[in-house]
């Protein structure tokens, strides 16, 4: 391996040291802020690791073939040093700025979703149960003023009919029945 591919993988590896350093920053942030369970840190630990392990080696596989020497590591630790000296606290507000800005967006979505999706659709249902209150308290009165009159002629017409078949008690209690039903729901307040 010569130089130059020696220099470039400490570059890569300085590089890499750095993306690790805001990966974990912007990972420690984000979970801070959305607080996640205490079961769920250890996994989430894991897959940062596991992630970042890839990350790293994918790069120096790309660097230089996946050789692993001193500098390497080296580069890594520099990396991930100066990171953290340097730009820590500048990834850290940042993170916590787009955490804010991402609440404040939610926030609005979901304000638009009730006053643009639900709002009109409980005045629909309202409007709608209007409107079918409406028209049954219409056909009430309506079955009032047109039906009892009917009922009455009717009734009129086919009771010396009824009293010459001599109905069984059952089917004069029945009788009864229904026509204290009706006389309830159309005639009584």
């Amino acid at each position: 391996m010569n130089l130059h591919v020696q220099w470039v993988t400490l570059l890569w590896m300085l590089v890499s040291g750095g993306i690790m350093g805001v990966a974990f920053d912007s990972y420690r942030v984000v979970s801070g802020q959305l607080r996640f369970p205490r079961w769920s840190v250890h996994a989430l630990d894991l897959i940062y690791w596991a992630a970042a392990s890839v990350f790293v080696f994918r790069m120096l596989y790309l660097s230089n073939q996946g050789q692993l020497r001193f500098y390497v590591f080296l580069g890594l630790f520099l990396g991930i040093w100066i990171y953290f000296l340097f730009l820590s606290v500048i990834t850290e507000r940042f993170v916590v700025m787009l955490m804010v800005v991402t609440r404040r967006i939610y926030a609005i979505v979901v304000r638009l979703f009730q006053l643009l999706i639900l709002a009109p659709i409980r005045i629909l249902w309202k409007g709608i149960k209007l409107v079918f209150g409406f028209a049954w308290v219409v056909l009430l009165f309506l079955g009032r003023i047109t039906l009892l009159p009917i009922w009455r002629i009717l009734r009129w017409m086919f009771m010396p009919l009824l009293r010459r078949l001599h109905i069984p008690e059952v089917a004069s209690k029945l009788k009864a029945r229904a026509i204290g039903l009706w006389n309830r729901w159309f005639t009584k307040n």
